[in-house]
């Protein structure tokens, strides 16, 4: 039994994969459950804990009353065997850290932790080489040789970089709504449809927390208004700029095999699809979640 966890700061997506028999054949079925984001980098030890003891354990205990009745010999706990834990913020400093905690629900399991970028690669790539992105609130690239990453451009945040995001998205839509470069009818109907001001919007990125979030809430505005020319442009400049700035320094030996990972990749696939033709790149595989890539990456290892 594997337990790989998908995690953000804002979620966290357990994915609970089991081998069963199915007429002869050996397959295997998954159940997923949902806790709250868990961000080593920013919560305390006792704090991940708690998580885990208050959030996964009864879901967990739930799935093996309902789903697993009868179908193991131990409890659920002692059953895993295995987990992979790709996460927001598990950067190497925090990493044993980390590893104590999951150990702390799960003294039996052998454990490996890792950041996001590495589980982006292994789900789109999985043991070949290639380019690997997440495009989401934040946005994040790799050169990744089927094994790690070898070459990574710092992302540098929604401040400094973070271009081909939902948050630098944002950043362009505000920008031109307020001077002046997006049609006035724009401007008028996100007003209308949020029912928030000037005002409101400055409050919201300058003055209160999680303003990369807001910025990037404007993206689902953006995806119901795309045949607007000058929203379809301000998705292709955002794209154009993530190439630029960060895919095209990964050089020529990277190749020009691009794969992306996130909801701003997954909804806007068709932009993010031409901007790369025009910086002389192929898309290859997007996946809203790298969940699915993850699970197969490590089928494939463990069985």
């Amino acid at each position: 039994m594997i337990l790989i966890a998908d995690s953000g700061s804002t979620k966290t997506d357990w994915a609970l994969v089991y081998p069963i028999i199915d007429k002869g054949q050996k397959t295997y079925r998954r159940m997923v459950v949902k806790t709250q984001g868990i961000n080593p980098f920013h919560q305390s030890p006792e704090e991940i804990r708690h998580i885990l003891g208050q959030e996964l354990r009864p879901l967990l205990e739930t799935v093996e009353r309902t789903e697993l009745h009868g179908v193991l010999s131990a409890g659920i706990i002692p059953s895993v065997e295995t987990i992979a834990f790709y996460g927001a913020g598990c950067t190497a400093a925090v990493v044993p850290a980390m590893k104590d905690c999951l150990s702390f629900l799960f003294p039996l399991a052998h454990i490996e932790v890792a950041g996001d970028l590495l589980g982006a690669a292994r789900s789109l790539c999985g043991n070949e080489s290639g380019i690997a992105c997440i495009l989401g609130t934040g946005s994040n690239s790799c050169w990744y040789d089927g094994s790690r990453i070898v070459d990574n451009v710092p992302p540098l945040g929604y401040i400094l970089g973070d271009e081909g995001s939902g948050a630098v998205l944002g950043k362009l839509f505000f920008n031109g709504m307020f001077k002046g470069r997006l049609p006035g009818q724009i401007k008028e109907m996100y007003l209308r449809e949020t029912g928030l001001t000037y005002t409101d919007i400055i409050s919201k990125v300058y003055r209160e927390p999680l303003a990369n979030r807001f910025l990037a809430s404007t993206a689902k505005f953006i995806m119901r208004n795309i045949g607007v020319s000058e929203l379809h442009q301000i998705v292709i400049d955002n794209f154009n700029a993530f190439f630029n700035n960060n895919i095209c320094r990964y050089g020529e030996h990277a190749g020009r095999h691009v794969s992306a990972v996130g909801s701003i990749a997954y909804f806007f696939r068709e932009q993010l699809e031409q901007s790369a033709a025009l910086n002389g790149y192929v898309l290859d595989e997007v996946h809203r979640s790298p969940l699915d890539g993850l699970i197969k990456f490590h089928l494939e290892r463990q069985w």
